[in-house]
């Protein structure tokens, strides 16, 4: 199922992108869909202020095994979206993939495919894949 829905995604991107399809086109739009994502999270932050970035020094424990170390990494994000920020957000990402899935289609790869490997990569790597 969720195959078939990455790739009717894919299908109705082709279908839809019409003005920006040159590959330059899609580079630069993948680029300020990005930006507009990072954008409006850091407005959710500083004018919203439905959340906020609480930032410090990750304190890690000597002793601790490389499995259970994720128990000990901050995120450094505290409080929840607002819906209206909420909804700017998924709007910018929407968009992103949007332009993502352009790439994928100008350049002959299947998003599908591509979340299938990077699974399978995960899963062999495990807590060794360190991102």
């Amino acid at each position: 199922m969720k195959d078939i829905l990455c790739g009717h995604f894919q299908e109705t991107v082709n279908d839809t992108l019409i003005r920006h399809r040159s590959i330059l086109d899609i580079m630069s739009k993948l680029q300020e869909s990005n930006a507009r994502v990072n954008r409006a999270l850091s407005k959710a932050i500083t004018a919203c202020g439905c959340v906020q970035i609480k930032a410090n020094k990750q304190q890690i424990p000597e002793d601790i095994s490389v499995r259970d170390l994720h128990k000990y990494m901050e995120n450094h994000f505290d409080g929840r979206l607002c819906e209206h920020c909420k909804e700017v957000l998924e709007t910018e990402l929407g968009s992103l993939l949007f332009y993502l899935a352009g790439l994928c289609n100008t350049v002959g790869l299947n998003m599908y495919d591509i979340f299938l490997k990077e699974q399978k990569k995960l899963r062999a790597l495990g807590v060794f894949n360190f991102s």
